[in-house]
């Protein structure tokens, strides 16, 4: 609770400076008499959210940023599992990687364009390319890291490639693909806005573009404030879903002036793995 508490009294404290440097119409090196106040800004949302308009924009974003990020998580996923595991693969796709991936998605705006029929299908596009490679890359990494020892064990028992991937490979990799999926999520917000901004017809990008050009400068803060609010609840869902799915990991709680607290995995039959001379191997856990 008392963290909660520290956190709104953050969140009260930045507002309330705020308000206070807008309404003052202080300007020192910073012009804070070109801002909305609070107030304002409270005010516009408030006329938006009894709107039509706004819960529009608020669904095609988010189906936009959903699709591509669902694309990008499939196709990022499978080919950096790919890409760590084949030789071949490493050969044909690492260059083209390598060279694509340093390009800036909202730099594709022009390619989408050109290619797909339809701009709605074109910001999916550049959604899903801003998403892919942080995943792929995340990926990649994560596979090559795993230890062989855990391989060899399935081979051992009989196991198949098939075994292998999926009692082996995705389990050990997931908490690499989560950090890659919460860095891809972040980033497809940015690029799906600056995508509405520059090709869409409907969306809070689009929205708060067109606040920008008709000088309603309160409009253009709902809007920042709304992808803000959009983007911390979709990276906060795909980081419960990952703390979910990698349960069995031991966590760490962090408490200033504290001992560290560890929190055990789930109780298993199966005996704790050693390393050379009986040291545990964290690795294994």
């Amino acid at each position: 609770m008392t963290r909660y508490l520290v956190r709104a009294a953050s969140l009260a404290a930045a507002l309330t400076t705020w308000q206070l440097l807008t309404s003052l119409n202080v300007d020192l090196w910073l012009r804070f008499s070109q801002f909305p106040t609070v107030a304002d800004v409270a005010r516009a949302f408030g006329d938006r959210l009894g709107g039509h308009d706004y819960w529009t924009d608020l669904t095609d974003s988010l189906t936009r940023i959903l699709t591509g990020f669902l694309l990008a998580a499939v196709l990022g996923v499978a080919t950096g599992v790919l890409v760590a595991r084949s030789r071949l693969a490493e050969d044909l796709l690492g260059p083209l990687v390598e060279v694509l991936r340093p390009i800036p998605a909202i730099a594709l705006v022009p390619v989408a364009i050109l290619l797909f029929p339809s701009n709605e299908q074109g910001i999916v596009f550049i959604t899903c390319a801003a998403a892919l490679f942080p995943v792929l890359v995340s990926t990649r990494h994560a596979v090559r890291a795993l230890a062989p020892a855990w391989e060899e064990a399935v081979r051992t028992m009989g196991g198949g490639r098939w075994r292998i991937l999926g009692s082996v490979v995705l389990p050990g990799a997931l908490p690499g693909i989560f950090g890659g999926l919460s860095v891809g999520i972040g980033v497809s917000w940015i690029c799906v806005i600056s995508a509405e901004m520059i090709s869409g017809q409907y969306g809070v990008g689009y929205r708060t573009w067109q606040d920008y050009t008709v000088v309603d400068y309160p409009g253009v803060f709902v809007g920042m404030v709304t992808i803000g609010v959009l983007g911390w609840v979709t990276s906060t869902a795909v980081e419960r879903v990952g703390r979910w799915l990698t349960r069995w990991l031991p966590r760490t709680e962090y408490v200033a002036g504290a001992r560290v607290r560890r929190t055990p995995a789930p109780v298993s039959s199966v005996p704790e793995p050693v390393g050379e001379e009986g040291v545990r191997d964290e690795h294994l856990v």
